[in-house]
């Protein structure tokens, strides 16, 4: 199984981005996906997430500006990114797991940074 994502770059505050994760050696419509963020000296955390339903949900922080999306053709899994702010910049990390069970998957990760 992996996970490549790509997207990352400079951008300045109040631009936008739009992350892609492509999977494969996974049965992709099967899996719950998600993006999470990481920068030095803090934990990971969740930014957004996609059920097999197409279902999204935000963490609060993004609410609004970021939207999460995924194509079941292309087993890739979207995250456009708007009027990003300089406390958005971080490490973001597609994940995958299939609801239930206990293995799961993460790609390496793609760093946005948002500076003028």
């Amino acid at each position: 199984v992996q996970l490549q994502a790509s997207g990352g770059g400079l951008v300045q505050p109040g631009g936008s981005l739009r992350l892609s994760c492509a999977a494969s050696g996974m049965v992709f419509s099967l899996n719950d996906l998600a993006w999470c963020r990481q920068t030095p000296g803090k934990q990971r955390e969740l930014v957004a997430v996609i059920n097999g339903r197409a279902m999204p949900d935000y963490a609060a922080f993004v609410k609004g500006r970021f939207t999460i999306s995924r194509d079941n053709a292309r087993d890739t899994v979207y995250l456009q990114m708007n009027n990003l702010e300089p406390d958005d910049t971080a490490v973001y990390y597609c994940h995958a797991q299939v609801p239930g069970l206990p293995m799961e998957y993460w790609g390496k990760g793609t760093l946005v940074t948002v500076s003028s």
